[in-house]
């Protein structure tokens, strides 16, 4: 937040407190550790088993009935862009993100394709490279107390790490993570309440005395890793726990019926009017899982493909078009970064499956979408070939978005660390798709 949005909502002095828990002296706080510059924040809904590309953004209705699927493209509100026909609402502020039709994964595997999207970097098993949303968390510390990186829902495969999270940076840059359902009649989160029996003035000689011991094991285990990432653990649980605003930012309630009814009651909806709280409280990466349906990943359709896209486009159509005219309407798209993308796309001839025709896995080409956050919006950037099986015009790698969201973020990809023994480098390969910028 800056000075003149500070003031905009009512912060008149410098003793003053805004709606959302900064005084002035914190938006200076936070200008001075940015250099001056904006801070951008992400919410990063993830299409968790790949969203096919051929039936939302890159259709190919020229093509025969097996590549080009059951849907109809139709016009958005930008000229000679044409999305899914049950895109309605999208379409009609299509001028809010950019979409990159050229796209192509390291691999065609879940989990491995989490992570890769994730961070930029191929998995690791041995080494796993940190999310985006940890490199940010380490390179921009923190000013709000509220989590820096938030993981809504469980996004992590059985057989591999988690997506995102902290990697070799080590476990205190790993996301605070919501496995409750934001839609749930009961949803709170009780993570920041503070235990029954302990008022404020005994949590105040708690923090004291774990303050004094924290001292006393540092000068005797200073020598130990663990005693840093314990030392943040420490320091952000305490904080947290006594954190009215951490509290008030996950409280749905106070937003109104309105505009809960159209990021749409369900898990993915409330989800990214959540992730909008909490980027206005402070949060600076918010992942969320982008589906609603049965199963591990349900973007993920072998079979059955069009009577679950039939429930599930409404959904996503409905959350991410709120999600980028409510932005815009706080006044928040300029510093927010909005990223719809699964890890891979679809093959383009759709199978046979007895439980119904649908398309498989497909790494080579898929689309995922960007904007806000600085990004230029209403823009196209690439091609796929006829049958949309392979990038034809400006091929973008993961690595290369990835360092797409570095770029915006104003992080540095190439900071090198020493990670059990070996030098390595955040962000080894990609460039960022300078047409956004």
């Amino acid at each position: 937040m800056n000075r003149r949005n500070f003031f905009k909502i009512g912060g008149l002095a410098v003793g003053a407190v805004s709606p959302l828990g900064l005084s002035l002296s914190d938006v200076l706080a936070i200008e001075a550790a940015s250099g001056g510059k904006k801070q951008i924040s992400v919410i990063f809904m993830f299409l968790q088993g790949g969203a096919s590309h051929l039936d939302m953004y890159d259709m190919k209705p020229d093509m025969p009935a097996e590549i080009r699927g059951k849907y109809l493209p139709s016009p958005t509100n930008i000229p000679g862009l044409h999305l899914c026909e049950h895109l309605p609402k999208l379409r009609k502020c299509a001028e809010k993100f950019s979409l990159i039709r050229s796209m192509y994964a390291n691999t065609s595997k879940h989990g491995e394709g989490d992570v890769d999207i994730m961070c930029g970097s191929p998995l690791d098993r041995n080494l796993q490279a940190p999310g985006i949303g940890a490199v940010l968390s380490m390179q921009q510390k923190q000013q709000a107390a509220v989590p820096p990186f938030v993981h809504i829902g469980d996004m992590k495969h059985p057989e591999y790490s988690a997506p995102g999270y902290g990697g070799y940076l080590g476990r205190s840059f790993d996301p605070f993570l919501l496995t409750e359902d934001p839609n749930a009649a009961d949803f709170s989160v009780g993570a920041f309440d503070p235990a029954d029996n302990v008022d404020p003035i005994r949590m105040v000689d708690r923090t004291s005395l774990l303050r004094s011991l924290d001292r006393f094991q540092a000068d005797q285990e200073k020598q130990l890793e663990f005693a840093r990432v314990h030392d943040r653990f420490r320091e952000q649980a305490l904080s947290l726990s006594t954190s009215n605003k951490a509290k008030a930012a996950f409280d749905l309630s106070k937003e109104p019926d309105k505009l809960r009814d159209a990021y749409g009651r369900n898990r993915v909806g409330q989800g990214m009017l959540l992730a909008r709280r909490l980027v206005e409280a402070g949060v600076r990466f918010v992942t969320v899982q982008g589906y609603v349906d049965t199963g591990i990943y349900a973007w993920d359709h072998h079979w059955g493909i069009f009577p679950h896209l039939d429930i599930q486009l409404p959904i996503y159509d409905s959350s991410y078009s709120a999600l980028l005219n409510d932005l815009d309407d706080r006044g928040m798209l300029e510093t927010t970064l909005v990223i719809t993308a699964g890890e891979f796309g679809r093959t383009p001839k759709i199978n046979q499956d007895k439980k119904g025709p649908g398309r498989d896995h497909w790494g080579a080409c898929f689309s995922l979408t960007m904007g806000g956050g600085g990004v230029k919006t209403g823009r196209v950037i690439g091609a796929s070939d006829h049958y949309g099986a392979a990038p034809v015009e400006r091929p973008v790698s993961v690595a290369d978005f990835a360092a797409t969201v570095y770029h915006a973020l104003g992080l540095d990809p190439k900071a090198v660390f020493n990670a059990n023994g070996r030098q390595v480098t955040l962000l080894p390969e990609g460039s960022p798709v300078q047409e956004l910028f």
